[in-house]
C-alpha cells in the first residue's frame, strides 16, 4: 500500500539504438535526435534524445515496479527543463504526493535527474489509478 512520501528510485541510460528504433518506431526522424553533422549546428552541440523517449522511464516504472502492475495512467505532466544525451547515466526518483483511497486514486511526482551534474532533466506527475495499492 502506497504512503504520501514513498518514495523509489531507478538508475538509468538510453543508447544510440534506442533513440534510432524510437524514431522508427514513432517517425520523429528529426535530425537533432539522429544526426550528428545537424545537430553539432545547435544550440546542443551533439544529439538529444526524444523528449518523448526520456520520459517513457516514467510508464516503465509507474506500470511495473512503483506502485507497479495494474496501474492505469488517467493522465501525465511533463517539463522538459534539459536536454539528455545517449550514453549518459540518469536516475529518476517518484515521489507519492497525493493519495484519494475513495477513488483508488493518487499523484506521484516524477524527477529526471543527471546522476554526474544532479540536474534536473525533466520532471512531472503522474495521476493515477491502482485497485490494490492506493491508499
Amino acid at each position: 500500500m502506497l504512503s504520501i512520501g514513498d518514495t523509489y528510485e531507478y538508475d538509468f541510460r538510453f543508447t544510440q539504438a534506442d533513440v534510432i528504433a524510437f524514431a522508427q518506431l514513432t517517425g520523429d526522424d528529426n535530425p537533432l535526435h539522429l544526426d550528428p553533422d545537424y545537430a553539432a549546428t545547435t544550440a546542443f552541440k551533439r544529439p538529444i534524445i526524444h523528449g518523448m523517449l526520456s520520459a517513457s522511464v516514467f510508464t516503465k516504472i509507474i506500470g511495473t515496479r512503483f506502485p507497479g502492475y495494474g496501474s492505469i495512467y488517467m493522465g501525465q505532466t511533463f517539463q522538459f527543463m534539459r536536454p539528455m544525451f545517449v550514453d549518459t547515466d540518469y536516475r529518476v526518483k517518484f515521489t507519492v504526493i497525493s493519495l484519494n483511497p475513495e477513488k483508488h486514486t493518487g499523484e506521484i511526482l516524477g524527477e529526471i535527474t543527471d546522476a554526474t551534474t544532479g540536474k534536473t532533466t525533466i520532471k512531472g506527475v503522474a495521476t493515477l489509478m491502482h485497485k490494490e495499492k492506493i491508499g
